[in-house]
C-alpha cells in the first residue's frame, strides 16, 4: 500500500474514482478474495502506482463486496482493470497482463509532456501573438515530436502567416497516420484557399464578373478570395454559379472546391445550416 493506492467501495466510488480522475488517470482493479490472477496482479499494479509518483492512482475494489459497480461497469471476468479520465471511463483490460503491457496501457492516458507548452502557445496565440506560439510549439515537440495535436496547431498557425511549404509538410506527413482526420482534413482544405486565394483582389474580380458573367475563371479566383476572409456563403454561391454554368470547367474545379469548403466547415455547428443549404443546391445543380 502506498499514497497513490487505495482501496475503494460504492460508498467513496464517486470522491475516489471520478471526482478524482478529473486531476489524474484513476484505474480501479476490479478484484476477489479468491482470484489467483488477481493475486499475480495486484503487486504490480501498487509498484507502478509508487513508481509513477501520482501520476495515476490505484483504486482497489472487490468485486464480490460491490457487485452493483462491478454490473455498472460491465465486470465479467476479473482482474479487470478499468481506466477513468475526466469522470468517464476510457479504457481496460482484463487478465494479469506482463508489467511491460500494464505500463503501455498506463502511459497511453498520461498526459503529454508537451501539453502545458501547447495551452502557454494556445494562450499566446489568443493574445495575438502567433510567432511566440510557434515557438512554444517548436518546443513542444522537442519533448514529444509524435504530438499530432501540437503538429496540428502548428500547421494551422503557418496557414494563418501564409506560409504555405511549412504548413503543407506538416499536414503531408499526418496525412496516412492522422487520428483526428476531421481536422487534418479541414486544415488541408484552408491549405487549398490560402494557396489559391492569396493576393487576389476582390474588387477587380468583381469588375471582371460584371463585365462578363462567363469569366469562370475570376469567379473561381473570388470564391477563394472570399472564402480566405471567411465570407463563406457569397463564396459558395460563386462556385454554384460556375457549376451550373460549366460543371465540367477545369475538371470540375468549382464542384471540389465547394466540397473543400464543406470539409472546411463541417465542423463548426454555426455552419451547419449554410453547408446543408448549399449541398442541397450542389445535389439539385448536379441532378
Amino acid at each position: 500500500m502506498n499514497a497513490f493506492s487505495l482501496d475503494v467501495g460504492s460508498a467513496d466510488f464517486q470522491e475516489k474514482v471520478l471526482a478524482a480522475s478529473h486531476r489524474a488517470p484513476v484505474l480501479v482493479d476490479f478484484w476477489a478474495e479468491w482470484c489467483a490472477p488477481c493475486r499475480i496482479l495486484k503487486p504490480i499494479l501498487e509498484k507502478l502506482a509508487a513508481e509513477y509518483g501520482g501520476r495515476f492512482i490505484l483504486a482497489k475494489l472487490n468485486s464480490d463486496q460491490n457487485q452493483e459497480l462491478a454490473a455498472r461497469y460491465g465486470v465479467r471476468s476479473i482482474p479487470n482493470v478499468k481506466a477513468f479520465v475526466n469522470g468517464e471511463m476510457v479504457d481496460e483490460f482484463t487478465g494479469a497482463l506482463p508489467e511491460a503491457q500494464i505500463r503501455a496501457f498506463i502511459d497511453k492516458l498520461l498526459p503529454s509532456p508537451a501539453e502545458p507548452l501547447r495551452l502557454a502557445a494556445r494562450e499566446a496565440r489568443a493574445r495575438g501573438d502567433a510567432e511566440v506560439a510557434c515557438s512554444l510549439l517548436a518546443d513542444a515537440l522537442q519533448l514529444d515530436p509524435a504530438n499530432e495535436i501540437v503538429q496540428l496547431d502548428l500547421a494551422e498557425i503557418h496557414i494563418d502567416a501564409h506560409r504555405i511549404d511549412a504548413a503543407r509538410t506538416i499536414l503531408d506527413a499526418l496525412e496516412h497516420r492522422a487520428k483526428d482526420m476531421a481536422r487534418l482534413g479541414a486544415l488541408q482544405a484552408r491549405l487549398k484557399l490560402v494557396t489559391a486565394g492569396a493576393g487576389a483582389d476582390p474588387a477587380a474580380l468583381t469588375a471582371r464578373i460584371a463585365a462578363n458573367a462567363g469569366d469562370l475563371d475570376a469567379r473561381l479566383q473570388l470564391a477563394h478570395a472570399l472564402a480566405l476572409v471567411h465570407d463563406y456563403r457569397p463564396a459558395l454561391e460563386q462556385l454554384l454559379e460556375i457549376v451550373r454554368r460549366d460543371r465540367q470547367w477545369q475538371d470540375q474545379a468549382a464542384r471540389k472546391t465547394m466540397l473543400d469548403l464543406f470539409t472546411l466547415l463541417g465542423g463548426n455547428a454555426q455552419y451547419d445550416d449554410l453547408v446543408r443549404e448549399f449541398r442541397i443546391q450542389l445535389a439539385r445543380t448536379l441532378n
